[in-house]
Formats: structure tokens, sequence, C-alpha cells
């Protein structure tokens, strides 16, 4: 290796060149982790949101779910009366039918 007195100016302008070019590079890889470490807390947050509408997505399907049955249910409810107006109807009609015949 040689001693920096013995080199010449071409020499030290290059070895000057290529120091400050590693210290570019050091600088570069230093804000880089700092940034992927960023990155990296932002990932965390954004699925811990995940997580949290996908629950709430889960919770609001069955809130859902829950209340077509009960439509369903209620449907089935105001039909059920409907049906048991008619056949009263029918039957009095019926009944005025065998009354008519019987006189």
């Amino acid at each position: 290796m040689q001693n920096f007195e013995s080199m010449t100016e071409e020499q030290l302008r290059i070895i000057r060149n290529f120091e400050m070019r590693v210290r570019q590079v050091l600088f570069l890889c230093d804000k880089l982790r700092e940034d992927n470490t960023k990155l990296q807390l932002q990932i965390t947050e954004q699925k811990s949101i995940n997580d949290l509408l996908l629950e709430e997505n889960t919770q609001i399907q069955l809130k859902y779910d829950n209340l077509k049955v009960a439509r369903m249910i209620s449907v089935s409810r105001d039909d059920f009366k409907t049906t048991k107006n008619r056949l009263s109807k029918l039957v009095r009609e019926v009944d005025k039918c065998i009354a008519l015949l019987n006189e």
C-alpha cells in the first residue's frame, strides 16, 4: 500500500471521490433503513385497521342476516293473518250457504 505523501494528485482525487461516494451510499442506506422502518409501521397500522374493518363487516353481516330473518318472520305472520282472515270469511260464506239451504 502506498503512503498518501507519495500519491499523485490524481490518485488523491480518486480516493477523495471514492470516500465521498461511500459516505453518500452509507447516508442513503441509513435513509432507506429509516424509510423501511416507517413503512413497516404503516403496514402494521393498516393491518390493524383492516382487522377492525373485517370484524365490523362480520358484525354488520350478522345484523343484516338477523334482519332478513326477522323480516321473513314478519312477512310470514302478516301472510298468516291474511290467510286466517280469508279462511274465516270463507267459513262465514259457507255457513250462510248452509243456512240458506236449511230454509
